[in-house]
């Protein structure tokens, strides 16, 4: 047990206290039992180190990673119980998906020791259900995004610019310092890299490729309780998606392309968008009910692209891929039977500053949304912008 709160103290040491992600402040810490997913390198543990430190109550907390070697032999109950009788309140369980039937293991935990607050953080494919263990009524769940440009120009630059909703963004009414700050000076370069917080660290391109391959050779097999075999042809289609993307879904073209078993691709498809490695673009049905047929595939966000392309990504699917990865967080954003996409009734046409109207001629409110341009204009909105609705 000592050797669990030496590294515990180590990584509190080495916290950085400088910039909180605004999460922080809408989670409620005080809950019995809560848990904080989101994609692999997005921030969850930094978040969850930040708080314990912030609260000041490091003797009666402790953060331990699921998958240290000290559970090769103790179990998490066992090691909840040992913290508890030495007078320990707060346990925080960081990269939970990695533990065997972590969800009854928490259960058992919540259930034998009601005056324990448990945190844990996974990866954003983690099923409340999983193992017959089910903490759906017990659990309060928040997802931790990837970063927003808002985020990445405070963290970047030292700023507390403030989110802004949606209809101030189509007025292009954001808390953007304009004067001798131009925002498109930044864009370029958070397209590229910003959507992570190791974003100024000299080998991003290095850890982002190795949050994805771990994600698919390790993660997912595990979490779907995969083959070697089956492993590989994960392996392959996330290879072709990231060549491909965007790209209208096709089962029988893509096994044909890949060599692959075509019943498996749903499966395959579904586990990557649940570990936020893609995005997938759902039709609207007739009248108001959403149709589930998937539609369109875009990677998660554009910093994956340049990553894995291994060359520049087209801009325009940089462009919707961006649009789509911003706006999915706030919003259930649709694709648009006459443009681009669809949020609560309104059309976004997404290009360059050439871009015209045509595409929203017929849109009872349409926009044309450009990432070239600095200022919103009438029905133009610069696609910066919309990295400020979160």
């Amino acid at each position: 047990m000592q050797e669990l709160y030496d590294q515990f103290y180590q990584l509190l040491e080495l916290t950085p206290m400088n910039f909180f992600r605004e999460q922080h402040q809408t989670i409620n810490w005080e809950v019995r039992i809560l848990g904080i997913l989101g994609q692999k390198g997005v921030g969850k543990s930094t978040l969850i180190l930040q708080h314990i430190k912030q609260q000041g109550n490091r003797d009666e907390s402790l953060y331990v990673v699921a998958d240290d070697i000290y559970f090769a032999a103790h179990t998490l109950l066992d090691t909840a119980k040992d913290f508890f009788v030495r007078g320990g309140k707060y346990l925080y369980i960081d990269e939970i998906h990695k533990y065997e039937n972590w969800s009854r293991e928490i259960k058992n935990i919540y259930d034998s020791l009601p005056l324990l607050h448990i945190v844990y953080s996974g990866s954003s494919m983690l099923d409340l259900k999983e193992g017959g263990a089910d903490l759906s009524r017990r659990v309060i769940e928040y997802h931790l995004p990837v970063w927003s440009f808002r985020e990445y120009l405070n963290l970047r630059c030292g700023w507390s610019l403030k989110p802004a909703t949606l209809e101030e963004v189509l007025k292009g009414k954001v808390d953007f310092p304009f004067g001798p700050e131009r925002p498109l000076k930044y864009f370029g370069d958070y397209m590229k890299k910003g959507c992570y917080p190791f974003s100024m660290e000299p080998e991003f391109e290095t850890r982002l490729r190795q949050i994805i391959n771990t994600t698919v050779e390790v993660d997912i097999p595990k979490y779907a309780k995969m083959t070697i075999a089956a492993t590989q042809k994960l392996k392959k289609f996330m290879y072709y998606i990231s060549k491909s993307v965007p790209v209208k879904i096709n089962y029988s073209d893509m096994a044909r392309d890949l060599g692959l078993d075509r019943d498996d691709l749903p499966k395959y498809l579904e586990y990557l968008e649940k570990a936020e490695l893609v995005s997938i673009l759902r039709m609207r049905a007739n009248g108001d009910a959403i149709l589930r047929k998937m539609d369109k595939l875009y990677l998660h966000n554009p910093n994956m692209a340049y990553v894995m392309s291994g060359e520049l990504p087209n801009t325009g699917n940089s462009r919707e891929t961006i649009f789509f990865c911003w706006t999915k967080q706030k919003f259930e954003t649709l694709e648009s039977p006459i443009s681009d996409f669809e949020i609560e009734g309104k059309t976004f046409e997404v290009g360059g500053r050439k871009k015209g109207k045509k595409q929203i001629e017929d849109a009872k409110e349409g926009y044309v949304v450009k990432d070239d341009i600095e200022y919103a204009f009438d029905n133009q909105v610069p696609l910066w912008m919309f990295g400020f609705l979160y």
